[in-house]
């Protein structure tokens, strides 16, 4: 049984970088729809400096669309203008049929954002917090279902100083669903987490495009993009680079005649690691 989707798959090597088979990825409920984020020549400077270098893309309803790239790269800047919280200088965007200088606040009612960072009201239990969004997104989902949903039920009456990092990530995430969104923004969502709640959580972004959303996630880590993600768009230096599907990507660079220089293994230490204490969930 294979930990990363729970499914009696095989584990590829290729290159030595570890790689799951096509069929690891979860597709029971996944089709490739309409185009549901559209970006045009998408500009954004500060001053002199241009951050975002008239950039074009589009991502396709029910995927689960990553934007990889270094720091600064200004992947973190085209996520923000998307979700209406930055200003761009030029170009057009479009979500779910919105135009982004049109019509912000529609899209606004249908997207949910979690960002690198969160804060919360320090004293608030978690179902209390929940509550408070509820009132604000005029929604009337229930505390315990959400809570449930990303495995935190039990700590229903903590505060989120009381969570663990991957308990606060999974809590993040769920407050992202409360007005119940056809488009999820994840910004970089596992950074600093260990290998359990890592696959843990991607678990749950599995589950959320599982249910009808569309996902879009940055990452820094190269796994787990190409576990997780049908394309990736490569951006640097305010640019795309490259924008294809992980495994179509890979096979690009190895029929290029790439070659890495080490003996292939069967594992890695990241799956000694999980073999041995355990790919359940755990809490501190």
């Amino acid at each position: 049984m294979c930990s990363l989707c729970n499914t009696s798959c095989s584990l590829c090597y290729k290159n030595g970088a570890q790689r799951t088979l096509r069929i690891t990825k979860d597709t029971t409920n996944y089709k490739m729809k309409e185009t549901i984020i559209k970006v045009k020549d998408l500009v954004k400077k500060y001053g002199d400096f241009e951050a975002v270098k008239g950039i074009s893309f589009e991502v396709r309803e029910g995927e689960i669309f990553g934007l990889l790239g270094p720091n600064g790269a200004g992947k973190s800047t085209t996520l923000e203008i998307i979700e209406t919280l930055r200003e761009k200088t030029s170009g057009e965007v479009w979500v779910n049929g919105f135009h982004l200088d049109k019509h912000p606040e529609e899209i606004k009612k249908i997207i949910g954002v979690q960002l690198q960072t969160s804060g919360y009201y320090p004293n608030l239990k978690l179902v209390e917090l929940i509550n408070l969004f509820n009132g604000l997104y005029n929604r009337n989902v229930d505390p315990m279902s959400l809570l449930e949903m990303v495995n935190l039920k039990d700590k229903a009456n903590a505060t989120v100083k009381q969570l663990s990092g991957g308990q606060r990530q999974r809590f993040s995430v769920a407050t992202t669903l409360i007005n119940d969104p056809k488009i999820v923004f994840l910004d970089e969502p596992t950074t600093g987490l260990d290998p359990q709640a890592r696959r843990n959580l991607w678990d749950l972004v599995r589950s959320i495009r599982s249910k009808g959303a569309t996902v879009i996630i940055t990452t820094h880590y190269m796994d787990e993009a190409e576990v997780l993600c049908d394309r990736v768009a490569i951006i640097d230096a305010g640019k795309i680079i490259a924008m294809e599907t992980p495994d179509r990507l890979i096979d690009n660079l190895v029929s290029s005649g790439f070659e890495r220089p080490r003996e292939v293994k069967k594992a890695n230490l990241e799956d000694v690691f999980i073999n041995l204490t355990g790919h359940s969930l755990r809490e501190e």
